[in-house]
C-alpha cells in the first residue's frame, strides 16, 4: 500500500485477565493476524495491503502486548489462544483463515489444534511447535534479559535476527516502524511471554490439525531455524513447507514473495514452492509501506 492509507477500526474484548485488543480493516473473509514476540498488531501495518486486497483483516494485540491488557500474572501459549478464541466469538466470527509470525504462530498452532472447526486455512511463519529441550533454560534467560537490559540496548541483537543486513539498509523506515512497537512493549509482558515461549510443547497436537496449513521458513533464521518449519509441514495433516532462501525470522516482513505465497495458500491457490524459492532468492525486495489512519470501534 505505498503511499496509500486504509481505514481501520480498533476494539477491544474484555476477558477475565484484562482486554484484548484488535483493529479490523477490509472486506471479505475474515484473515486473523497474530504477532510475532514483544510486537503487537501494529507491526503488520507497513504490509497489509496484500492481504486487504483479499480478505477483512482482524489483527489482534495478544495478551499483554501493544494494547491489550492483563492482570500481571503468568500466562501460557495456551492462555493467549484462549484470548484469540474469545475475541472471535465475542464478534460472532466462527470462521476464518489464520496467520501466525513467530509467537503468533505457536498461538495459531494452539488455536487450530484445539479449535480446529474455526480454523480454514492456516500459515504459519517461522515458527515452531517446540523450541526444543533446552526451551525453558533459554527463554528464562531471555526473560531475565527483558527485565534487566534497558530496552534501547536490545534492539540491535532483535533488528540483527529479524532482517538480513540489506533490507535493513535499504528499507529503514519499515524497520524503523517494527522497532518502534517493540520500544512500547513493557518488559514484564515480553519476560512473562518468553516464559511461556519456553513452556510450549505442542507438538503432539499437530496431528489434530485439520486446516489447509502452509509453513514457511527463512533460510538464515536463527530463532527458529527451517527444521522446525519442516517439522511443522512433516507433521501437520494436509501441510507443506517452503523455504525461503537468504531470508532470517521475519522472512514474510521482508519478502513480498512469501506474502503473495501466503495469499495464494488463503486463496485455496496452487503454491509452486520451487518457483516462490527462486524468486526470494533472485529479486530485490521493495522499500517499506505507509502506516494507517485508525477509528475507534466501540463494542
Amino acid at each position: 500500500m505505498a503511499e496509500e492509507t486504509f481505514q481501520m477500526n480498533r476494539g477491544a474484548v474484555a476477558t477475565p485477565s484484562g482486554s484484548i485488543s484488535y483493529f479490523r480493516a477490509g472486506e471479505g473473509h475474515p484473515l486473523v493476524l497474530l504477532h510475532s514476540l514483544a510486537l503487537s498488531a501494529d507491526m503488520w501495518i507497513p504490509i497489509i495491503g496484500e492481504f486487504l486486497a483479499e480478505f477483512e483483516v482482524l489483527a489482534i494485540d495478544l495478551r499483554g502486548h501493544g494494547r491489550s491488557t492483563y492482570d500481571g500474572q503468568d500466562f501460557s501459549v495456551e492462555d493467549m489462544a484462549g484470548d484469540v478464541r474469545l475475541v472471535l466469538d465475542s464478534l460472532d466470527i466462527k470462521k476464518v483463515h489464520l496467520l501466525g509470525l513467530s509467537m503468533g504462530g505457536c498461538v495459531a498452532i494452539n488455536f487450530a489444534a484445539t479449535n480446529p472447526t474455526y480454523v480454514d486455512r492456516l500459515v504459519l511463519c517461522d515458527t515452531t511447535a517446540w523450541y526444543g529441550p533446552d526451551a525453558p533454560k533459554a527463554w528464562s534467560a531471555r526473560a531475565r534479559s527483558a527485565l534487566s537490559s534497558p530496552r534501547l540496548m536490545q534492539v540491535p541483537f532483535q533488528v540483527d535476527r529479524w532482517f538480513g543486513e540489506k533490507f535493513r539498509r535499504t528499507n529503514p523506515e519499515l524497520v524503523s516502524h517494527i522497532v518502534g512497537v517493540f520500544l512500547e512493549t513493557r518488559p514484564e509482558v515480553h519476560a512473562k511471554a518468553c516464559t511461556a515461549l519456553g513452556a510450549f510443547d505442542n507438538t503432539g497436537l499437530l496431528a489434530n490439525i485439520t486446516a489447509q496449513t502452509l509453513a514457511m521458513t527463512g533460510e538464515e533464521d536463527g530463532a527458529t531455524p527451517p527444521e522446525m518449519g519442516r517439522r511443522l509441514g512433516a507433521e501437520i495433516p494436509n501441510a507443506r513447507f517452503v523455504l525461503a532462501p537468504g531470508l532470517r525470522h521475519f522472512a514474510m516482513i521482508e519478502s513480498p514473495f512469501i506474502r503473495r505465497a501466503a495469499v495464494q495458500h488463503l486463496l485455496g491457490l496452487e503454491v509452486d514452492e520451487e518457483a516462490v524459492s527462486r524468486e526470494v532468492a533472485c529479486c530485490p525486495v521493495p522499500s517499506g509501506e505507509a502506516p494507517a489512519q485508525a477509528e475507534e470501534e466501540k463494542i
